[in-house]
C-alpha cells in the first residue's frame, strides 16, 4: 500500500496506483492517468478479495475523499501504519531494522474528531456543507460524518439549515463574491463546551443577529460563537481577524490535569481520546527526573510542554502563531504551571538565540508540520546536542529524512506509531533519539 492508502499493483510490469485496493487482491482497474514512472488506476471490480476487506459503513465513502481506509479492517489498518513508518525509516534513514513498535490504536475508531471545518456552498439550488471531491469542485455533503463527534455534526447541520432559511449570502469561489465561506465547529470532549466559528469573506454578515439567535436557540450547548474574516482569494481557511459574536471567546478543554483555553485558530489535537496516549509516550521517551531543561519546539497552545512540566525543572516553548502562544501562557496559568515559558518565533531561530544566551536543554521535543524540521533547526540540534530528542511526527517520510541527518550524533532507540486518524492513511509517531556516546 502507498502512503495515501492506495493499492500499488502491476500490469505488464507497469506500476499502477489504485485507490480502494488492498495487498493480495486481484482487480480490474481502468487506467485514468499515465506518469513517467507509474500510472493511476480507477477500481472497476475486485476479482479476488483480501481477507482484510470490509464493507465501508459510510454512504459517501467513495466520493468525499476524507477517509481512505474504511474498506480495510481496523487491525489491518494498524499494521499498515506500522509498516509505513518502518519503511520510511528504512528507506530514508538507512536503518536496516528500525525499532518500530506496534501501532497504538483505538477501542472504537469512530466519532473521534473534535473539530469540523467545512465549506458551505450553494449547490444545485440547495445549501450544502461538505468536502470537495478529490480533483474536482463537486461538493459532497458530509454533515453526518461517521468520524466526527456527533455534536460537531449537529452544529454543522443546524448552521446549514438556518443559513438556507435566512437566505444568507454564501461565498462563490469563482467570482470571489458572497459572505459566508466556512463553518468551523469544535467540541470539548471533557468539558462539553462547543465553539462555532463562521468564516466570512467580509466583515459584514447579513442577518447576523437573527442568525446567532436561531443558532443559540437550536443548539443551546454552544458556548462560543465567533466570526473570522478571510477576504483573500485563497484555499486557506482562516484570515487574520477574529471577532466575537456571542458567548465566550475561547473554548475550555482538559487533558488529564492540564486545562486548555482554545481560540478559534489555535491548533489542538483532533482526537482527544488518543492524545493522552501520545503525550504519555512523549513523557516516557523524555524520561524526566525533575532536573531537566526541556525545549518544546512548535509548541502550539503548549499541550506537550504543559504535559511534561510537572516532571521537568523548566520548559521553554516557541511557536510562530501569536494567538497560540497567548493561549499557551493562559493555559499554563489555568493549570497552575509556573515553570514553563512560551515565546513567539520560529523554532530554528529561537533555539539558536537561546543557545547564544547559554541555554543548554537536556531534552528537546519537536512536533513539526508535515514538511518536517527546518534545516536550520536540524543544524541547531546537532550543535546543541541535547541528551534526548523526542520527535513527534505526522509524516513518516519527513521523519525518515530528518532522522537520517540526526543519525550523525544520535541513535534511534524506539519508534511508536499512534493512530490519531482511524479510517485514513495518516499516522503519527513518537521517536526517541538518544545522543551517541563518544569515546
Amino acid at each position: 500500500m502507498g502512503i495515501n492508502g492506495e493499492g500499488i499493483g502491476y500490469a505488464e510490469r507497469q506500476v499502477i496506483f489504485v485507490p480502494g485496493v488492498l495487498p493480495g487482491e486481484q482487480v480490474v482497474a481502468e487506467v485514468v492517468k499515465v506518469e513517467q514512472r507509474h500510472a493511476i488506476g480507477k477500481l472497476v471490480r475486485v476479482k479476488q478479495k483480501s481477507k482484510d476487506r470490509v464493507e465501508p459503513p459510510c454512504a459517501v465513502y467513495d466520493q468525499c475523499g476524507g477517509c481512505t481506509l474504511q474498506h480495510l479492517s481496523y487491525d489491518a489498518q494498524l499494521e499498515m501504519k506500522r509498516e509505513l513508518v518502518r519503511e520510511s525509516l528504512s528507506r530514508y534513514a538507512g536503518l536496516k531494522k528500525p525499532p518500530v513498535e506496534p501501532t497504538v490504536g483505538m477501542q472504537n475508531p469512530w466519532s473521534y474528531r473534535n473539530k469540523a471545518q467545512l465549506p458551505i456552498v450553494e449547490h444545485k439550488g440547495d445549501v450544502v456543507v461538505g468536502l470537495f471531491q478529490a480533483g474536482s469542485h463537486q461538493i459532497v455533503d458530509v454533515s453526518g460524518c461517521a468520524v466526527q463527534h456527533p455534536m460537531t455534526n449537529r452544529i454543522v447541520q443546524e448552521v446549514r439549515d438556518i443559513a438556507k432559511e435566512l437566505g444568507i449570502s454564501l461565498y462563490q469561489e469563482k467570482v470571489h463574491k458572497g459572505e459566508l465561506r466556512t463553518v468551523v465547529a469544535r467540541v470539548g470532549f471533557e468539558t462539553g463546551q462547543c465553539q462555532l466559528t463562521l468564516v466570512t469573506r467580509t466583515r459584514e454578515l447579513s442577518q447576523k443577529k437573527e442568525l446567532v439567535k436561531r443558532i443559540v436557540e437550536r443548539v443551546p450547548e454552544i458556548t462560543s460563537i465567533m466570526q473570522n474574516v478571510n477576504p483573500a482569494k485563497t484555499s486557506l481557511i482562516f484570515g487574520e481577524e477574529t471577532l466575537p459574536l456571542w458567548g465566550t471567546e475561547d473554548l475550555l478543554e482538559r487533558l488529564g490535569e492540564v486545562q486548555f483555553s482554545l481560540s478559534p485558530r489555535a491548533f489542538f489535537q483532533l482526537n482527544p481520546e488518543q492524545t493522552p496516549k501520545l503525550y504519555d509516550l512523549v513523557a516516557e521517551a523524555a524520561a524526566l527526573t525533575g532536573n531537566e531543561v526541556v525545549v518544546d519546539a512548535y509548541c502550539g497552545v503548549g499541550t506537550i510542554g504543559l504535559w511534561l512540566a510537572p516532571k521537568a525543572k523548566e520548559v521553554h516553548g516557541m511557536d510562530i502563531v501569536p494567538e497560540a502562544i497567548a493561549d499557551a501562557k493562559r493555559n499554563a496559568k489555568m493549570s497552575g504551571v509556573d515553570n514553563a515559558r512560551f515565546v513567539v518565533g520560529a523554532a530554528e531561530k529561537i533555539l539558536v538565540e537561546w543557545m547564544q544566551k547559554g541555554l543548554r536543554p537536556d531534552v528537546v521535543v519537536v512536533d513539526p508540520p508535515r514538511t518536517g524540521l527546518h534545516q536550520d533547526l536540524i543544524e541547531a540540534l546537532l550543535k546543541t546536542a541535547p541528551k534526548r530528542i523526542v520527535y513527534v511526527s505526522c509524516n513518516p517520510s519527513t521523519l525518515g529524512k530528518d532522522c537520517g541527518q540526526l543519525l550523525k550524533k544520535y541513535e534511534v532507540k524506539k519508534v511508536t506509531p499512534v493512530d490519531m486518524f482511524p479510517q485514513t492513511a495518516h499516522v503519527e509517531s513518537v521517536t526517541l533519539l538518544v545522543r551517541k556516546v563518544t569515546s
